[in-house]
């Protein structure tokens, strides 16, 4: 299958890409290997293995076999040269950023980046002498007036979390790569079946594993994907600060993402009728999708993606009050801090996407306090769409 990436849709990729197998005892899927470390009949075997001359695994934290074959399907999936796994996707993000820049370095990003990358960026990167420059997120022209002062690191998100912005990947990769900068696209939102960033210039992808490539709610990890070069050193900041995925986790990401071409199909779909029709709703003031015609990122959204996402956000009319009587009044929504998943999941970013940030902070960044962040999961769309309608005029619906 990796040899024959091309020949195959996404959705053949999703359940077959790494895993044809044979796997041990005649599995039919890779089997959860979950030793800690790994024995060798002779010295010379295990010396052969430990110092990359033979193939094989030494200790979980640096290789696991259960692992690999999730990294392999990633690479796969996201038309890279290989893919990392990490413990949870902030593990994905800070490991890459401390792995790649040293003091003295500069970033270049935007503010809408998720609030744990924003942190990172304002907070722990200055702490170690990097500097950081936030543009605004949709002004193509400041960043790339940024980019051309000098930077080794271009670091973007799109669709942004949690007001679905959209970046050009490949105007602002071909900027960075003029100057010797490396692209890092957080590509979380959009997965690999809507958006493929190396295509577009990005020399690496970071993902949360957590949302829409499990797609359960019932695991956590995270995925660097891209130039093998680039890799071998986060690899080497992996095996050392020790984020490592467990195959406990990796089996259950794995599993999910068998289903991800199939998944996605159903979450872009709701999440664009949901949108078109809080788009006319009369108690809502604003939607953020860009599926929309009317959002100013569409035709680029329309260009470097297949399809717009499960995740659109909006504004109701009538400040947080209205915020708080909607979100208890929906039944068909967890009010949870988590996106990507079967079941639909809403939330406003003070306690979700940016509950790191401060009021003040998610002014600066952009992100209204009555923003509804809504994730929409794979139930039928006129369920949802009915919910919301009861939810946002106070009627009771039974289910």
């Amino acid at each position: 299958m990796t040899e024959k990436k091309s020949h195959y849709g996404t959705s053949t990729q999703s359940v077959w890409a790494a895993e044809e197998g044979p796997f041990p005892y005649g599995a039919a899927v890779m089997p959860i290997v979950s030793a800690a470390t790994f024995a060798y009949p002779d010295f010379d075997t295990w010396q052969k293995v430990a110092s990359g001359q033979a193939s094989g695994h030494i200790y979980s934290r640096n290789s696991n076999p259960t692992v690999a074959v999730l990294e392999a399907k990633m690479a796969v999936l996201d038309c890279t040269e290989a893919a990392i796994a990490f413990s949870t996707g902030m593990a994905a993000i800070s490991s890459t950023l401390f792995a790649l820049l040293s003091p003295g370095e500069r970033v270049v990003s935007i503010k809408d980046s998720y609030g744990g990358t924003n942190v990172l960026f304002e907070e722990f990167l200055p702490r170690f002498k990097i500097s950081v420059t936030l543009c605004d997120t949709t002004d193509h022209e400041r960043i790339e007036a940024e980019i051309a002062r000098g930077c080794q690191l271009l670091y973007l998100e799109t669709p942004t979390n949690p007001t679905l912005k959209v970046v050009d990947i490949e105007r602002l990769a071909q900027a960075a790569h003029r100057v010797g900068a490396i692209v890092v696209t957080d590509n979380t939102f959009a997965t690999p079946i809507n958006q493929k960033p190396a295509v577009l210039g990005s020399d690496l992808i970071v993902y949360s594993a957590t949302k829409f490539l499990a797609g359960h709610s019932d695991v956590m990890g995270g995925i660097v994907s891209g130039r093998a070069n680039l890799l071998k050193k986060i690899h080497h900041f992996r095996e050392i600060a020790g984020a490592s995925l467990h195959a406990d986790a990796a089996y259950a990401i794995l599993r999910g993402m068998k289903t991800l071409a199939l998944r996605m199909q159903r979450h872009n779909a709701n999440a664009l009728a949901i949108a078109q029709h809080l788009k006319h709703h009369a108690k809502i003031d604003s939607v953020f999708y860009p599926g929309l015609v009317s959002h100013p990122g569409h035709l680029i959204a329309a260009r470097q993606m297949s399809g717009f996402g499960g995740v659109l956000s909006f504004t109701p009319t009538g400040g947080f009050t209205a915020v708080r009587r909607l979100l208890d009044g929906l039944q068909l929504a967890q009010r949870a801090a988590h996106l990507g998943g079967v079941a639909t999941t809403a939330g406003p970013p003070q306690v979700t996407s940016h509950v790191e940030l401060t009021t003040e902070e998610r002014a600066r960044a952009g992100i209204p306090e009555n923003l509804i962040r809504y994730s929409a999961g794979i139930e039928d769309a006129e369920d949802l769409i009915a919910d919301l309608d009861q939810a946002i005029g106070g009627r009771d619906r039974a289910i």
